[in-house]
């Protein structure tokens, strides 16, 4: 067991069921020959169990290390020295979501709803990476004029009867690959109809989705609020990010960091902008050192991971855990004539 903690620890796949139908990107991303279905995410390097009731799997959502029947959790309790440093969890969810319909309005809750709620810790502000697209992609974020909680409310009932309703309220924004968005906790929003996303997140599967309809998928009491009241359930929504501008707050636009012969790094998510987590994107000509551990890295390309003794292929959509003891004694080499991009994401500092 220990020496899974010496190098990169790789995974097994780990798709989770959701309510919205997906997957026929990512399947071709990762080489795998699939149709869109309910399960259209892909959670990574994952220590979060999903909130899936109806479903009533033990262990979904939670990654198994690649040639053992051990989870990441497992494998956290214990070792946490090794795997984490002096790190108290490991402090962020990464997943691959790829929609073949909009998902449902909704919006996560922030740290202070969490603990009254949820008791938790963490909220979920997350930020969307968009991999590939369908035709005619886009996102929703921010109502597009402001509403008050009773006007929400009544739309939330006008949705049994009037399916997309909710559509009209909300900023409706093209994407292409490369686009980057930062979702601070309690927006509101929704992933539409044709995205590949790379997200990145808090540690947590809290969302409020008031809804009754998901592209023809009626939603449960609970798949819409949580076993909360509705009252409860809609002080999750900030009712101030509304028009035009609060899309362009939500966009990231990469920041060059440093750049050498071998590799050039951006930084797409830093500390200025939430105190959640980290991301940063490099692309690499030739071969660089990869610095930070616990870390979450995600291969766009081909190429190889090398250290001491140890060298194994990787091409598009591997990814792997940099665990806190292995940190800076690998390296990513892209494939002669190629460059890669890895997406490096990062815990919070502290």
């Amino acid at each position: 067991m220990e020496k899974l903690l010496e190098r990169p620890i790789f995974f097994n796949r780990n798709r989770v069921w959701r309510v919205y139908k997906g997957g026929q990107l990512l399947g071709e991303m990762l080489g795998e020959a699939e149709k869109d279905g309910n399960y259209p995410e892909e959670w990574i390097a994952s220590d979060v169990k999903a909130e899936n009731p109806q479903n009533n799997l033990e262990n979904e959502g939670l990654s198994i290390v690649e040639g053992t029947n051990i989870t990441l959790r497992e494998l956290i309790a214990a070792y946490p020295g090794q795997v984490l440093g002096q790190r108290k969890n490991l402090g962020i969810l990464v997943k691959y979501l790829d929609s073949a319909v909009r998902l449902p309005l909704q919006a996560h809750p922030d740290k202070a709803f969490s603990r009254r709620y949820f008791n938790s810790e963490y909220g979920k502000t997350e930020m969307w990476i968009v991999l590939k697209t369908r035709k005619d992609a886009s996102i929703c974020f921010g109502f597009q004029k402001e509403l008050t909680e009773k006007e929400f409310s009544e739309l939330i009932e006008r949705s049994e009867t009037e399916e997309n309703i909710m559509e009209g309220y909300l900023n409706r924004v093209p994407v292409k690959p490369g686009d980057v968005f930062l979702i601070p906790a309690k927006s509101v929003h929704a992933i539409g109809a044709g995205c590949c996303i790379l997200e990145i997140q808090e540690p947590t599967d809290f969302t409020i989705q008031p809804e009754y309809w998901c592209a023809g998928h009626r939603l449960s009491s609970q798949e819409m609020y949580m076993n909360l009241d509705k009252e409860e359930a809609i002080k999750c929504f900030d009712f101030s990010v509304f028009g035009e501008g609060c899309v362009e707050k939500a966009r990231k636009i990469p920041v060059m960091e440093k750049e050498t012969a071998d590799w050039r790094k951006e930084v797409l998510v830093g500390e200025k902008d939430t105190e959640c987590f980290r991301v940063n994107r490099y692309t690499v000509h030739e071969s660089m050192v990869l610095p930070e551990g616990p870390g979450i890295y995600i291969i766009m390309g081909n190429g190889y991971v090398k250290g001491t003794g140890y060298e194994r292929k990787v091409a598009e959509g591997d990814y792997f855990l940099m665990p806190y003891s292995a940190a800076g004694k690998y390296r990513i080499e892209a494939s002669e004539g190629n460059d890669m991009e890895v997406f490096e994401c990062l815990p919070p500092k502290g």
